[in-house]
């Protein structure tokens, strides 16, 4: 049996964000921008370390894995079609890149679902530039811009579960 080191797939799944343009930073932000409403104390730094400790979940690191590698592929040509322009479009009819990122606000409960909801509606942060980046030329965010408003749901879930 192979054995899995999840801190050196954390490692690769933070390094294959930044790869993108994302930092943990920019994913706090909307973190941020989803909570201060609700709590006037609330800091960057406490947001950066909910980011932190939502990317310490194996469920969350496959996602973002999975998620971006199907991206990449898409965008490298080695992806079939009709699949490939699919992707390469970001069909709004396609639904799957939200399925997945479900997989990471499901650990969060019915609020992560919600505030996955409106992150993706309102395209938060740097989803926007992503989201349109995604448009652009060979390139593929289909999966990344879903990923990036599951993982600041999931940290604006788990400040609302822990305060």
């Amino acid at each position: 049996m192979i054995k899995i080191d999840y801190a050196q797939i954390r490692e690769y799944a933070v390094k294959l964000l930044e790869q993108r343009g994302v930092t943990l930073l920019d994913i706090a932000k909307i973190t941020l921008e989803v909570q201060k409403k609700y709590y006037d104390d609330l800091t960057i730094e406490e947001c950066l370390d909910h980011v932190a400790n939502v990317l310490n979940k194996r469920e969350v690191l496959n996602t973002v894995l999975t998620g971006i590698t199907i991206d990449i592929l898409a965008e490298q040509g080695h992806i079939e079609e009709p699949l490939k322009s699919i992707l390469t479009s970001d069909y709004s009819l396609y639904g799957i890149d939200e399925v997945l990122a479900y997989s990471i606000v499901n650990v969060y409960g019915s609020i992560g679902l919600t505030n996955f909801g409106y992150i993706d509606k309102m395209k938060l942060g740097i989803i926007e530039e992503i989201d349109r980046k995604g448009h652009e030329g060979n390139n593929c965010n289909t999966f990344l811009d879903d990923i990036i408003g599951a993982i600041a749901a999931a940290a604006a879930s788990r400040i609302a579960h822990t305060r």
